[in-house]
């Protein structure tokens, strides 16, 4: 009986020592989130949430890992299930606060915000999580300048709210949390403070010499200052704290890709060796599919479009997938010209993600391969989609400008997108000025050569004013190498200005002139160029011969136009007029 008493006695040791050997605590969900091993983070913050379901901090964290997933939805159940254990939980109310930005619900996020702040007293973690909730990166993967300054003011008032007195009464009080300086240092980069910056991870680094996070920080700031070997330094030195923490190989992996882009003379070696250490990335990141999600980023930033396909269409076979896949499917196969499977992907992407995921470069993308599959008219409607969101991108009215006036030969529609380009555009070029005055040119030709006369009848006039204005101000601006296509069109919409055209006024001459100096100086035309230059000697042949009546420079003209193409039938038809009169 006594030795089945030790038996027991024993099993019950070792139960109760591997239970201890493998419970894990809400420190460990921390570490595993900061080392971006959500999946690791969740199951232990699942566990906790019931085996610790009293305890509110427990809900934040796992909120904090959907919102890291981009599961915002999930996110703020989770949060409301904080507050419904502790009405009085900051960190929940932070949660929600998060959730309603991710929302766009900026009133709303304001309101949670407030809140947290005045149940945080003197903790500093709430001031942590809305400074991080701010530097969370947008559907484009950056944070605005307004929001990095939102979460340094913040910042700012948790260190003061947080601030313990030092053991030297000649120091200011200050924080003793690593993490409100390390968060700090971020808005601080993001704003390009660097100095300031680099004060801040310095002072985290200080309080918690063991953070991996806080060298990978720094390599970070290095990264952007293009000190290569000093970020890689930094990483080295996470790596050594940690060899397993995964951030530090991602940011190693995106630093080598800024160096490929910076030094080309390295990119070839420099992008293998990102790819490498993104692969470990992921090997260490619990292989999830927001770490693939992490890795299409990067294939993104990296131009890798064929792997970017693969990757995509894996993670769309997925069950757990992320709809955001269909994202990056869309961009990936429009840059590999595959236009229909690009339509595809971001047709399901925009039909099914909530509208508020929705960005700019989601319709650019559609709205690009629509227009290389052919549809034009939803092409264009989405490019304007993006434009209604993002009015910078003044780009987009050239691409539609474009379409409209090279494949649709819509030019009155191409007029008004070009005008809109350059009255908003930040990168107006001549091009731009020279196109819009062919889209009024053409625009009074579909008129001019309309079959219904009424059309013909009233074609406006108006427009080849116009026309002639743009090609003015691209001769002006680009004198005194003028292209002589330039002086081609000023005299073609002279030219139509004549509205008697028994009784000319020789509006196109000199345009004519200037054409032919240009041309003639550049020595013998090609084939193209000759044609436009016959039409330049028969205008002047003709000028000379009806309205001038001079014999001497009309001949001269058709000869030189006889001499260009022997069968001219203006030089041949004034040389019979004229009985066979010699070219002088």
């Amino acid at each position: 009986m006594k030795m089945i008493n030790k038996i027991a006695a024993a099993g019950l040791g070792l139960a109760m020592m591997g239970s201890s050997a493998f419970a894990q605590s809400l420190a460990d969900a921390k570490k595993a989130i900061d080392a971006e091993q959500f999946q690791k983070a969740k199951s232990i913050l699942k566990n906790l949430v019931t085996t610790e379901a009293s305890k509110d901090e427990n809900y934040f964290y796992l909120g904090w890992v959907y919102i890291k997933q981009d599961y915002p939805d999930s996110a703020k159940a989770v949060f409301m299930k904080g507050l419904n254990v502790n009405a009085n939980s900051a960190l929940n109310e932070v949660g929600l606060g998060i959730a309603a930005k991710l929302d766009k619900d900026q009133v709303g996020a304001a309101a949670d915000f407030a809140k947290a702040i005045s149940l945080a007293g003197k903790d500093s973690k709430p001031y942590v999580y809305i400074g991080k909730g701010y530097l969370l990166p947008d559907g484009t993967g950056k944070v605005s300048p307004a929001d990095a300054s939102a979460a340094l003011d913040v910042l700012n008032k948790g260190v003061i709210a947080s601030a313990v007195k030092s053991k030297d009464k000649t120091a200011p009080p200050a924080s003793n949390d690593a993490d409100l300086y390390s968060t700090r240092g971020e808005a601080d980069r993001i704003l390009l403070k660097s100095n300031e910056a680099y004060t801040d991870f310095s002072t985290a680094q200080t309080l918690d010499p063991k953070s991996p996070g806080v060298f990978v920080a720094l390599g970070v700031l290095w990264k952007y200052a293009d000190n290569f070997d000093g970020a890689a330094d930094q990483f080295k030195q996470a790596l050594a704290l940690d060899p397993n923490y995964g951030p530090a190989y991602r940011e190693w992996a995106e630093t080598d890709l800024r160096q490929a882009q910076t030094v080309p003379s390295l990119a070839s070696q420099k992008v293998k060796e990102a790819a490498d250490y993104y692969k470990k990335y992921i090997s260490l990141t619990d292989a999830s599919v927001e770490s693939e999600m992490r890795y299409a980023d990067f294939l993104m930033n990296a131009g890798d479009y064929p792997t970017l396909v693969q990757v995509t269409s894996d993670l769309a076979k997925s069950a757990n997938a992320n709809l955001r896949v269909y994202r990056y499917q869309m961009y990936a196969n429009f840059e590999n010209k595959d236009f229909a499977a690009a339509i595809a992907a971001g047709t399901t992407w925009l039909t099914k993600a909530d509208s508020k995921r929705i960005i700019p470069r989601d319709y650019v993308y559609l709205g690009r391969a629509q227009i290389g599959a052919g549809q034009d008219s939803l092409g264009i409607l989405n490019l304007r989609k993006a434009l209604q969101l993002d009015s910078t991108q003044t780009d987009l009215y050239g691409e539609i400008a474009k379409t409209l006036f090279t494949k649709d030969h819509k030019y009155a529609e191409a007029s008004e997108a070009y005008k809109d380009l350059i009255a908003k555009g930040t990168k107006v070029k001549l091009t731009d000025r020279l196109y819009l005055g062919l889209s009024y040119y053409y625009t009074f030709l579909s008129q001019y050569g309309s079959k219904v006369k009424e059309i013909a009848a009233k074609a406006d006039t108006s427009l080849l004013t116009k026309a002639d204005s743009e090609f003015s101000y691209v001769a002006q601006k680009a004198a005194p190498n003028i292209p002589g296509d330039v002086m081609l069109y000023r005299a073609r919409a002279n030219d139509y200005k004549e509205s008697d055209r028994n009784n000319i006024k020789g509006l196109a001459k000199p345009y004519y002139e200037k054409y032919v100096e240009i041309i003639v100086a550049k020595g013998a035309p090609d084939d193209a160029t000759k044609t436009k230059l016959l039409e330049a000697y028969d205008y002047l042949g003709a000028y000379y011969e009806f309205k001038e009546k001079d014999d001497a420079k009309a001949g001269d003209y058709y000869g030189k136009a006889r001499d260009l193409d022997p069968t001219n039938k203006g030089a041949l038809d004034y040389f019979k007029r004229k009985g066979g009169a010699k070219s002088k």
